[in-house]
């Protein structure tokens, strides 16, 4: 019994280990460069005290790098 407890919470450490790595994976900025985001057809937005992005023709902005 007590060393299905330990499986357990070996399985339940290594899981919520596992979801966030993924969730800092996915909470990433993606960045693009001035050049590319003018070739992909988006403007270039400059933030008062947040720098500049890159505002895309679908909508979505970019952080610029």
């Amino acid at each position: 019994m007590r060393i299905r407890r330990i499986l357990g919470l070996a399985l339940a450490a290594a899981t919520l280990a596992g979801v966030s790595a993924v969730s800092a994976g996915a909470a990433s900025a993606p960045y693009i460069s001035r050049d590319d985001c003018t070739a992909a057809g988006g403007q270039v937005v400059a933030r008062p005290y947040a720098g500049e992005i890159c505002a895309l023709p679908d909508g979505t902005t970019q952080a610029i790098t």
